[in-house]
């Protein structure tokens, strides 16, 4: 049992006499108070409620102003079909947009299929919706011309709400692994009397799909959006927790 608790949990036993640094001057370790302190990560999911669509396009052209005017184009067809779907322009907002000269070419294309390639305008946005709206959107967009995105960051309202339920999980799991190594020891557990958490950093966003070919999305009236589905997020707690035992 002990090797199981010790292989899910860094414990660490103070005896009567042995100082805690840093916490001298608040918890008094001596022959009558004796502690046990622990340290335990524990974490917490719940379903993604809200989501950050990643939506852009490219587009290409023989000269620079070609390459502009068909990516204003491009751009006004965007956000207006955003708009009649009902979504806020507070809700959008501008990410990257350049305008330059083509230097990615495909080895097998010809001259004259380069020549039509030249200059590339590019444009992306994110827009903030909820969780269950995500696949809508990003549909409304590809079908607006968006044909380069796909990137989704999924979490939920009350970050601080999960962070709470993980550091409980985790005091509750260190209380559980100091009342074993009490018994160990032929004591019994006193009360908490010391405990901090922090939490670590989280994990980025993941990309669904890249870059999509011009024209691939030219019947999206007959397509039925991806079916995408909400991601659980989870939040990790680390709780370091001093107990008296008596």
């Amino acid at each position: 049992m002990w090797k199981n608790v010790l292989r899910s949990s860094f414990v660490a036993a103070v005896v009567a006499g042995f100082a805690v640094a840093g916490f001298a001057q608040t918890i008094q370790v001596n022959h009558t108070n004796r502690t046990i302190a622990v340290t335990v990560t524990d974490k917490a999911t719940a379903p993604a409620e809200v989501a950050t669509v990643h939506i852009g396009f490219q587009a290409y052209a023989p000269d620079s102003d070609s390459a502009y005017a068909a990516g204003s184009k491009t751009s006004n067809a965007i956000i207006e079909a955003l708009h009649k779907a009902g979504i806020d322009d507070k809700a959008i907002e501008s990410d990257s947009q350049n305008l330059q000269r083509n230097e990615q070419f495909d080895e097998k294309e010809s001259e004259a299929e380069r020549a039509k390639r030249r200059f590339v305008l590019t444009q992306s946005w994110t827009v903030k919706t909820s969780a269950a709206d995500a696949a809508k959107v990003l549909h409304i967009a590809v079908g607006a011309g968006a044909n380069n995105s796909g990137q989704i960051d999924w979490d939920v309202k009350d970050r601080a709400a999960l962070e709470a339920q993980a550091a409980a999980k985790a005091l509750q799991h260190a209380h559980a692994v100091a009342e074993q190594m009490a018994k160990g020891l032929n004591a019994h557990l006193g009360a908490l009397l010391y405990a901090s958490n922090q939490v670590p950093l989280g994990t980025g966003p993941r990309p669904l799909f890249g870059n999509v070919g011009g024209g691939a999305f030219s019947a999206m009236k007959r397509i039925v959006p991806l079916a995408i589905r909400p991601q659980q997020i989870e939040q990790s707690a680390t709780v370091y927790a001093v107990f008296a035992i008596e």
